[in-house]
């Protein structure tokens, strides 16, 4: 596990990753354990305030200590540390997991920073949107346009900056993330289909508010975590004419937006609801909406299931396709936007190692660009150099994984393959 200490904080035998404060003026030449009390000293001295420890290297104390207090050195370390300061020549920081648009570059730790911040600013705008549903205030449509046009600038910048971030996911706040993560896939949906941007945004919006309905639903059935009954079912389908009624009540709000919310649920044979209308009255906008609300629903953890891997959740959309449920021809559309491995999903690769998805790679989908950060037999975290696997014979994927199959927490992951870039 990944945590900032103060100096005064740590102790001989931990795994230093990087010092953070003061921020620019050491770095380290390469990752390590602090050996002796002597080396804390004189990071301390040099003025050294903070360090990334990953706690999950920490070694026993007792030979450290023991070594410090003779006279007889032990052999220095594979990697010793050695902190530098600012005037020293710096490495070009490596990627950290996405891409651009062309899947050709890294995405910049800046973008994941933005698009992080994006989306946690689209999470309280969500809270505050639901608090007035269920208070029956109007919504605060200024906040929604805004955030929804920034979240569309950063899909417009780098397609791939938000689908990483929308993989990090707490699962107690399904009901807030989940509508934020539709409107983030319905963003870069549409983007991948070029279609206008006045159209993107009125789409995003309506992803943004089609489930504004659900405050309106009793907890108890809302997360309930067994099969609900056919009586508790229907209350849970109401969350639609909900959502339908307030976001007719809100000015300023385009019959696109509302088309597309109301639309989320229906299904191509006609027995979606709340209107269960047919293939002919459902448009295409409806039809690409039913794909990300279905795929978010089950790729997303939740407090009580795990949700499934991207590339399972891509068979099942493509058997409700099969069972004209869903549009089989914008389904693959979807899973084209996507790529077979999303930018962001863990794989296991053939030489025993999870790694992230950084970037795609145009002309051979299932040969994404990768980086390793562990591996599962001894278990450990090894963060190498990323793999174009359209250039490599003898490390190929296995299959896509979640990081809750190895009790691995996502967002440790990103974090440190962040600060290894």
């Amino acid at each position: 596990m990944l945590k900032e200490h103060n100096i005064a904080e740590v102790s001989v035998g931990m795994y230093v990753v990087e010092i953070t404060a003061p921020k620019d003026k050491f770095r380290l030449r390469s990752q390590g354990w602090l050996e002796s009390e002597r080396v804390i000293e004189a990071l301390r001295r040099k003025g050294v305030e903070r360090l990334l420890i990953d706690g999950s290297k920490t070694r026993d104390t007792e030979p450290l200590v023991a070594q410090a207090s003779t006279e007889t050195q032990a052999a220095p370390l594979k990697k010793p540390l050695a902190p530098r300061e600012v005037g020293m020549p710096k490495p070009a920081p490596a990627a950290v997991p996405g891409a651009g648009k062309s899947g050709s570059r890294g995405l910049a730790k800046e973008e994941i920073i933005k698009a992080k911040q994006v989306f946690d600013e689209s999470k309280a705008i969500q809270k505050g949107l639901f608090h007035n549903a269920q208070h029956g205030l109007p919504l605060d449509m200024p906040s929604v346009n805004k955030i929804t046009s920034e979240s569309t600038e950063v899909i417009f910048n780098n397609p791939d900056a938000l689908a990483c971030v929308i993989n990090i996911r707490k699962k107690d706040e399904y009901l807030l993330e989940h509508s934020v993560a539709v409107s983030v896939l319905m963003t870069m949906f549409a983007v991948y289909l070029k279609l206008d941007k006045d159209i993107i945004q009125q789409l995003a919006i309506g992803a943004y508010l089609h489930d504004v309905g659900k405050i309106m639903v009793p907890d108890a059935i809302l997360n309930k975590p067994g099969k609900l009954s056919d009586m508790e079912f229907e209350v849970m389908k109401s969350h639609a004419s909900h959502s339908i009624a307030i976001m007719r009540k809100t000015p300023g709000l385009s019959p696109l937006s509302l088309e597309v919310a109301a639309l989320h649920h229906e299904k191509l044979n006609g027995k979606g609801y709340p209107m269960g209308v047919s293939s002919e009255q459902i448009s295409r906008y409806g039809r690409m909406i039913s794909i990300c609300d279905i795929f978010d629903a089950l790729t997303a953890n939740r407090c009580y299931k795990d949700g499934y891997s991207q590339v399972k959740a891509f068979n099942i959309l493509r058997a409700l396709a099969a069972n004209n449920e869903l549009d089989a021809e914008l389904v693959d559309q979807f899973i084209r936007c996507m790529g077979v491995y999303p930018v962001g999903a863990v794989v296991q690769l053939e030489s025993n190692r999870l790694a992230i998805v950084e970037s795609r790679n145009a002309h051979d989908p299932i040969r994404p660009r990768v980086r390793p950060f562990y591996h599962i037999s001894p278990k450990r975290f090894e963060v190498g150099e990323d793999i174009d696997l359209a250039t490599v014979t003898d490390d190929l994927i296995v299959k896509c994984v979640r990081a809750d199959d190895f009790n691995l927490d996502m967002q440790e992951i990103l974090d440190l393959l962040a600060h290894e870039g």
